[in-house]
């Protein structure tokens, strides 16, 4: 999947962990040094905006999409070698958006990052089935009941529609005990499976931390499934994690908190002048509201 530098991770259900996987995806491949750009294309629930630590007033896709900003002003870097693209929280907002102004900004992304994540919303709207076909492929995440499986089927027929592609399927919140073949389930969807992602309660506190899971918890189930699936995903070759600084993140989670500054460039130094620390409070509710599993 080397050629594949847009990823849209996609549902049809929400609460299955597909922000998480996005979050984490990213994470894992910017850690091995690759330039990620994660994009919150659902306009209405805004599930990023909490890594940034959004003021009321801050650029967000919504403006981008409205034709008030740039690609860059509503860029804002999370980490070394990661931005994310927020969408905003106000209604009046969202109504003047243009989701047809996504294409300009995913190819704007995709000129400057080694990897553009869009996080999708579930549903049907115009605005859920749009990134699909914008993507080089789509990432279907789903857990194992029945429910989300059936659903799933939904975002493929979408996917079809939109003319993207379906390139694999992710399986969240499995269980050993559980006696489901999810390879069993994978040919029921006629996906090819990626992989699985174990139940963990460190995915949990993650999302409290306001840490990525890769990084709160490094050598935990669900984080080496993550890595994992990133490597198996794009071909990139992720390190193996650094565990001192997993065990820090653990002791002390408001000690790795995410830091975040606007961008108005990719490449904007470290020392900027605005930068800002993203709030635990703002962090676990934009997540926790969104999805309430890794």
């Amino acid at each position: 999947m080397s050629n594949e530098t847009v990823y849209a991770i996609a549902s049809g259900k929400g609460g299955v962990g597909k922000t998480t996987t996005t979050v984490n995806l990213g994470t894992a491949l910017a850690e091995a040094g690759e330039r990620v750009a994660v994009v919150d294309t659902d306009l209405g629930m805004a599930n990023l905006a909490g890594f940034v630590s959004l003021a009321p007033d801050s650029t967000t896709l919504h403006d981008v999409l409205a034709g008030a900003a740039s690609t860059d002003d509503a860029t804002y870097r999370l980490t070394d070698n990661i931005v994310a693209v927020p969408s905003g929280t106000s209604l009046d907002d969202y109504a003047e958006t243009s989701p047809e102004g996504l294409r300009e900004v995913v190819d704007d992304l995709r000129s400057q990052f080694d990897y553009v994540f869009l996080d999708v919303g579930a549903g049907i709207s115009h605005e859920t089935v749009l990134p699909l076909g914008l993507a080089d492929a789509v990432v279907l995440v789903s857990t194992p009941e029945p429910a989300a499986v059936h659903d799933t089927k939904k975002t493929i027929e979408l996917t079809e529609r939109s003319g993207g592609d379906v390139a694999v399927l992710v399986l969240t919140l499995t269980r050993p005990e559980i006696d489901i073949s999810h390879d069993d389930l994978a040919d029921r969807l006629e996906t090819p499976l990626l992989g699985t992602i174990p139940e963990d309660a460190a995915a949990r506190e993650s999302v409290y931390a306001g840490t990525p899971l890769v990084v709160y918890d490094p050598d935990g189930p669900a984080a080496v499934a993550y890595r994992q699936l990133a490597a198996e995903l794009t071909g990139v070759e992720i390190p193996a994690p650094d565990t001192t600084d997993g065990e820090a993140a653990a002791d002390d989670p408001s000690a790795t908190q995410t830091q975040a500054v606007v961008a108005s460039s990719s490449t904007e130094s470290d020392d900027n002048d605005d930068e800002q620390e993203a709030a635990h409070d703002d962090v676990s509710s934009a997540i926790t509201e969104a999805e309430s599993d890794p």
